[in-house]
């Protein structure tokens, strides 16, 4: 649910709407949601900003142990940086047709080369996730009212 919420924050700026959260031992170290446009930044993806904070947090770029959050399947770029913060767990919501990195067009995770495991499991709130991302892209086709 607090992914969910971090999701409502992004579409408020006219993100994405994709939210995270890091927690370890039960206390959310970091939180985060799409700023891509907001911060101008193409590496400002949810679970890139959530990790960000969560290494913060910890005084470490090793955000162990830890489970992130997230609505929407990661792309390879945000699978990687779990790899590299040696997170422990990943679970997402909906799945990324066109760029998911864990299940959909690649199984990053499974790479025999990687020098950490991260564990994920998808399909989590699933439904609410998809239902936002479907409204987002929705009324972005549509455009602004009354035109």
């Amino acid at each position: 649910m607090l992914a969910l919420e971090q999701a409502a924050l992004a579409e408020g700026l006219g993100e994405v709407p994709v939210g995270a959260v890091v927690v370890s031992d039960g206390i959310v170290i970091g939180r985060g949601h799409n700023r891509m446009i907001a911060d101008q930044d193409p590496t400002a993806h949810a679970e890139i900003v959530a990790l960000r904070q969560a290494a913060q947090v910890l005084k470490n770029y090793r955000v162990v142990p830890a489970t992130l959050y997230v609505t929407l399947e990661p792309c390879a770029m945000c699978a990687g940086a779990m790899v590299h913060a040696r997170l422990q767990t990943l679970v997402f919501g909906a799945s990324e047709p066109r760029a998911g990195a864990v299940c959909s067009q690649q199984r990053f995770f499974e790479s025999t080369y990687l020098n950490h495991q991260v564990v994920a499991r998808g399909g989590i709130l699933a439904a609410a996730s998809s239902a936002r991302l479907k409204a987002f892209f929705k009324a972005k086709r549509q455009g602004p009212p009354g035109t």
